[in-house]
């Protein structure tokens, strides 16, 4: 939620400060094996398209002002350049720094556990930089973001973030210049995990963006990721961008939730966020919400919020732009929110409501609370909806909604479904625009179901994550 400046050691401005290295074009045919941190800079210097060169496992200490240099290489899309431990997690990377990029493309580094005391920064002049099965667990300084990037088409997969108790993000995504955004980023099937900062925020798993950049549209795709023990801040994945896509993620046990703080056009489906405390919450324009299931959160299971101001506009002042923005044309459909201390709220401490909001077939079961605490709205449309439980209704308008039983039983992961006989079944009312599939990857056919899951007797295509699903080792 705070924005922070990260921290680059001085060194890197030293280290780049040589003339450039151009890559030749023929791609290289055979792997390099070195065993010290020269030999490793000097295959580095020499590598081509293709070229892989793997590092003897051990705990190497970088020396500060000499980091490892990765300056106007470029690999290709079918001939990167790979840098990679042994084995998997075998290479330790101490020191103030570990890798610094310039001018590069198409490079992948693989396998390091990263323990440096400054950020891992892809910078803007890069793209196509790829970081899988690594461990980051940088120093515990306070203020010190771990990784960030600003590198359009980069690729952050399989590592695992962990073990962070001072302010600061594990993962940051942003661009060049004050408002601009990295293009196309790709986080997926990563481990955040164990991040317990204590104040009331600057400890997010993942930021997509900072405010003075919501309104730049980052095409960015966060999905299959694991967040377990997420507690630095209220939002494990906070997006402050535009037009991103959010889904198959699964939060766990943590404080954070999902959030669409700043941005328009961002769409958040098909996650689980499970025996935490908080939901989903959204400000902004034109977001989909779709095919989730929340179950078992100890605050706001999703929250439809209040805006300081109406929209956000090119031009506006920076402390207008850091306000929040009400909510207007958002889809709300297909959800599952089941035994939650709170359902469906709002906001009410804010000038302006959120307006044209299509609340349609989610399924809202809980003993606790209201189910629907809805604060001031406009134009909003209600259909479809099952509600059941000891809490009452709330405010949502008779024809909104229904009161039954759904008929929820429980699979081999604990998470509620429909049964057989579940009146969820077919009992769907949106038309418009088609949700073709369900939170598991099944087709919903012409007639949907309510909530999140579509009942079928098929195995489903995916479910929630385990950590046998994400990480280095990870398939």
């Amino acid at each position: 939620m705070q924005r922070r400046t990260f921290l680059i050691g001085t060194a890197t401005g030293l280290a780049l400060a040589a003339g450039p290295q151009l890559a030749s074009a023929a791609p290289a045919t055979s792997a390099a094996t070195v065993d010290s941190l020269e030999a490793l800079q000097a295959a580095i210097d020499r590598a081509r398209p293709g070229s892989r060169i793997v590092l003897a496992d051990g705990t190497y200490t970088v020396p500060t002002g000499r980091p490892l240099t990765i300056r106007n290489k470029r690999g290709t899309r079918h001939a990167p350049i790979t840098i990679a431990a042994r084995t998997p997690g075998g290479v330790v990377l101490n020191g103030e720094q570990s890798f610094v990029l310039q001018g590069s493309a198409h490079i992948t580094l693989s396998g390091f556990s990263f323990r440096q005391r400054s950020t891992l920064d892809l910078p803007p002049d890069c793209s196509h930089i790829r970081l899988t099965r690594n461990d980051f667990q940088l120093a515990d300084i306070e203020g010190l973001h771990w990784l960030m990037v600003r590198a359009d088409d980069s690729e952050i997969d399989h590592n695992h973030f962990h073990g962070k108790s001072t302010l600061g993000i594990y993962l940051g995504i942003e661009g060049a210049g004050e408002a601009e955004m990295a293009q196309r980023v790709h986080v997926h099937r990563n481990h955040f995990s164990d991040h317990s900062f204590t104040g009331s925020n600057g400890g997010e798993p993942i930021r997509l963006g900072v405010s003075p950049r919501a309104l730049s549209s980052a095409h960015a795709v966060v999905e299959y990721n694991l967040f377990e023990r997420a507690n630095g801040d209220p939002e494990a994945i906070s997006v402050k961008s535009s037009d991103n896509t959010i889904r198959y993620n699964t939060v766990r046990d943590s404080v954070g939730g999902i959030v669409l703080r700043h941005g328009n056009r961002n769409r958040v489906e098909g996650n689980y966020l499970l025996n935490g405390t908080e939901g989903v919450r959204i400000y902004g324009d034109d977001h989909v919400i779709v095919n989730n299931h929340l179950a078992g959160l100890k605050g706001r299971a999703l929250v439809i919020g209040s805006g300081s101001e109406r929209d956000h506009l090119p031009g506006e002042t920076p402390e207008a732009r850091r306000g929040n923005d009400a909510p207007d044309r958002v889809l709300i459909a297909y959800n599952t929110l089941v035994n939650n201390q709170g359902t469906l709220s709002g906001e009410s401490h804010r000038p302006h409501e959120p307006r044209d909001v299509t609340i349609a077939d989610n399924l809202f079961v809980a003993d606790t609370g209201e189910l629907v605490a809805m604060a001031n709205t406009v134009r909003f449309t209600w259909s479809g909806n099952l509600l059941w439980g000891a809490a009452p209704d709330g405010n949502i308008p008779a024809a909104g909604g229904t009161r039954i039983d759904p008929k929820l039983v429980p699979d081999r992961a604990g998470i509620l479904r429909p049964a057989a006989n579940s009146p969820a079944i077919n009992a769907g009312t949106l038309r418009r625009p088609r949700i073709t599939h369900d939170i598991d990857g099944q087709p919903r056919g012409r007639h949907r179901d309510v909530g999140a899951d579509e009942y079928s007797r098929w195995t489903p295509r995916r479910g929630p994550l385990t950590r046998a699903d994400v990480g280095p080792r990870a398939r």
